[in-house]
């Protein structure tokens, strides 16, 4: 009876870790590995495990600039069941990773974090950190940019959003190229469906004369435009996507 008192409070309560094949991920693909859960000091029901796709955002409040938790996918893994004291217990699980998970990079972080459905106990977690490269389309895009149309990319970084909750700004600089000496920089943010993808480009124009000068002092030299790739435009490649991006983005410089 003691020890069921003790689990009922998260005491001795069992503990839980997920081991994944591979912590090099790609988003939108599979997902495997196992949860290894360790009965505890008593027997124990479990409801389900739960596994979060888990990133994080930048937020301002109060002029003061901090990281917020986000969920961009949840998954349960197993069936309820009961863990006796000391047992060592292993569930494989495969989920697909969320099309629109960010890829890490520059100071984007994600991870795979996992918890314990207890009845009336501590909600024991357990964090995998993760690399993730960019879904394919993405990276199609970043490509076109940097190695056919002269960008370096120079920023990324998630930050906190009113309409999106969150988005991942990519921040490019035109050192060689069509855009070098046109451009101050440009931004890009990716919005990725199944069927295509939405590119939103925030265009920074280099003040060029009086007329240019007299724009940047009243921050109207930027344009935002958004381009859409069908995923047959992908297929065709970076040299096609940069063609269509440069026809793009040509018109507002």
């Amino acid at each position: 009876m003691f020890k069921k008192i003790l689990a009922s409070v998260g005491i001795g309560s069992a503990s839980v870790d997920t081991q994944l094949e591979s912590d090099y991920l790609v988003a939108g693909e599979p997902v495997r590995g196992k949860v290894v859960i360790k009965g505890g000091n008593t027997e124990q029901e479990i409801d389900k495990i739960n596994l979060f796709v888990m990133s994080e955002a930048v937020r301002e409040k109060d002029d003061r600039k901090y990281y917020e938790k986000i969920v961009l996918g949840s998954f349960v893994v197993g069936n309820s069941f009961t863990i006796a004291e000391g047992e060592h217990k292993e569930i494989d699980f495969e989920f697909q990773l969320p099309i629109h998970t960010p890829p890490t990079i520059g100071k984007t972080k994600v991870w795979i974090q996992t918890g314990l459905d207890v009845p009336n106990a501590i909600d024991p977690k357990d964090r995998d950190m993760v690399k993730v490269k960019p879904h394919h389309g993405m990276n199609t895009v970043i490509q076109a940019l940097t190695n056919d149309l002269g960008f370096r990319l120079r920023k990324v970084e998630m930050e906190y959003s009113k309409r999106y909750r969150y988005v991942q700004e990519f921040e490019f600089i035109p050192i060689g190229g069509p855009f070098r000496g046109d451009l101050d920089e440009l931004e890009a943010m990716f919005f990725i469906k199944e069927s295509y993808i939405d590119i939103l480009l925030q265009i920074d124009r280099r003040a060029k004369g009086i007329g240019g000068l007299f724009a940047e002092a009243l921050d109207i030299d930027e344009s935002f435009i958004k381009v859409t790739l069908s995923n047959s435009d992908i297929k065709r490649g970076s040299f096609y996507v940069a063609e269509k991006l440069k026809e793009t983005i040509s018109r507002y410089c």
